[in-house]
């Protein structure tokens, strides 16, 4: 459960992929917050170096470290988390439009 109002003012915040490294701190903050670890591919919220949020990118809930202040992060998580996904959209898109540009016969 994460509390509001997050003051980052004066904390280096990261925002970034989950490494393989990261294992023992997605559990750490699972156990911290009563939730499982994130399953798959996730997002995690760094602040000055240690992994206080973390969002699984198939979705599910956010874990963070309740005892503190990450709900603003879990936002940026959201957030990022929703950037990424209409990037991919887009992606997705542009190759369906190239390869609907493209003539069969060039294809294979």
């Amino acid at each position: 459960m994460s509390q509001h109002n997050a003051d980052t003012s004066q904390e280096t915040v990261v925002v970034r992929l989950a490494r393989h490294g990261d294992d023992a701190a997605l559990r750490r903050l699972a156990a911290l917050d009563s939730r499982r670890p994130p399953a798959g591919p996730a997002l995690v919220a760094e602040t000055d170096g240690e992994v206080v949020a973390a969002l699984a990118l198939g979705g599910g809930p956010a874990v963070a470290d309740p005892f503190r202040l990450t709900a603003d992060l879990v936002g940026l998580l959201e957030l990022r988390a929703a950037q990424m996904a209409m990037g991919e959209s887009r992606e997705r898109a542009r190759r369906l439009s190239l390869r609907a540009l493209t003539p069969a016969d060039a294809r294979h």
